[in-house]
């Protein structure tokens, strides 16, 4: 009955809320230690951090190798499962100790930060190390059985960079659980961009339309309409956002007075941005017009959000500016260059379905179709 109590009167708060509610992706602590320089220097370092983000994680998400990408119904559905999740735990603030929810959310990010900071910061150590430690490589290979039984348990390859990656992680994992500071959480938080940058795949601009249009609504119903993800945004400890002090100029890193960009202010429109790289990449010429073209209007969407609490003292969730300038720059520039066909009409995994294709017997090798025949011919 309890839990049945606790739910209706979240509904209430959700209803009235509707009213005269507001909220933000970029939001600030409501203290009085206010300086306007600490203020824009600290909103500053969060852009440079974002775009820094989506610069390298998009890189990676060309040079690295091919994951699944996301498809137009899984798009569809992406907005829909992020509100069960989010209401799911806004409820369990509500209704159980934020204090053991946090300690269970804390360590759990931990650990997949120091996995992300592990693999993100590999080419920044192959880069700084070169020149002082070998690349000595290992192999751990643990074996069942023999002959055909014969099963690999464990098989792991890595090398002295890896190693080194590892220490530097799991030192900064420890600093992150001791004193949960505002410096080792970016780090967190900066590899969970990369890493979701370099994972996350789009399969065309189509689908990057429907998710990025879809989490605008979200955004709206969410942080305009019901101030939930605000209110989760205050209790969740975890790394899910990147923040700065405006009060650096009088406390130093020691600052507790914090402006903050949602990481999935970086993500979601980061994947759409490096999908538009890998779009420059198949095009002739490879000028990549359409990705840096894109990072300024990322760029213009983040100052668009900051000027808007400036000037009118209201505080917005950053991607109602980021998703409009995100996506009509693209169409702005293939309409110049007289590429919109070719824009909508690519297919960041055609190769790979080709390939599949081809092995089912579906596709000859020179990418011609070709008629499967099911039962004999009667002729």
């Amino acid at each position: 009955m309890r839990i049945l109590e606790t739910l209706f009167e979240i509904i209430k708060e959700i209803l009235r809320a509707f009213e005269n509610a507001s909220s933000c992706e970029i939001i600030r602590n409501e203290k009085k230690d206010y300086n306007s320089v600490g203020a824009a220097v600290a909103c500053g370092c969060l852009v440079i951090m974002a775009m820094l983000s989506i610069f390298f994680g998009s890189k990676q998400a060309v040079n690295g190798e091919k994951h699944d990408a996301m498809s137009k119904k899984d798009a569809v559905y992406f907005p829909i499962i992020s509100s069960f999740a989010l209401f799911g735990l806004y409820l369990s603030f509500k209704i159980f100790s934020k204090f053991h929810i946090n300690l269970l959310l804390t360590g759990y990010s931990c650990l997949l930060g120091v996995t992300a900071l592990t693999h993100s910061s590999r080419p920044l150590v192959n880069f700084l190390m070169s020149s002082m430690v070998s690349k000595i490589p290992f192999h751990i290979l643990c074996t069942k059985g023999k002959g055909r039984s014969k099963e690999n348990l464990i098989n792991l390859k890595f090398s002295a960079y890896d190693i080194i990656c590892l220490i530097i992680s799991i030192t900064i994992g420890i600093w992150y659980l001791a004193r949960k500071h505002w410096i080792a959480k970016n780090i967190f938080g900066l590899a969970f961009a990369v890493n979701a940058l370099e994972m996350l795949h789009l399969s065309n601009i189509v689908t990057g339309f429907i998710l990025l249009i879809g989490l605008f609504f979200y955004d709206i119903f969410w942080s305009l309409g019901a101030n939930v993800i605000v209110s989760i945004a205050k209790s969740f400890e975890a790394p899910i956002m990147l923040v700065f002090p405006q009060d650096w100029i009088s406390n130093g890193i020691n600052g507790s007075n914090f402006i903050m960009l949602s990481l999935g202010d970086i993500i979601i429109p980061g994947i759409f941005i490096a999908l538009l790289l890998r779009f420059d990449n198949s095009i002739e010429g490879r000028s990549s017009i359409y990705f840096y073209s894109a990072l300024v209007a990322y760029f213009i969407g983040l100052m668009a959000t900051i000027v808007h609490r400036i000037v009118f003292k209201q505080i917005q969730p950053a991607r109602l500016f980021l998703v409009p300038t995100c996506l009509t720059t693209p169409l702005l520039v293939a309409l110049l260059r007289g590429e919109i066909e070719t824009l909508f009409a690519y297919d960041d995994h055609s190769e790979n379905k080709a390939k599949k294709s081809q092995s089912k017997g579906l596709v000859k090798p020179n990418g011609k179709s070709i008629k499967t025949i099911l039962w004999p011919s009667n002729n």
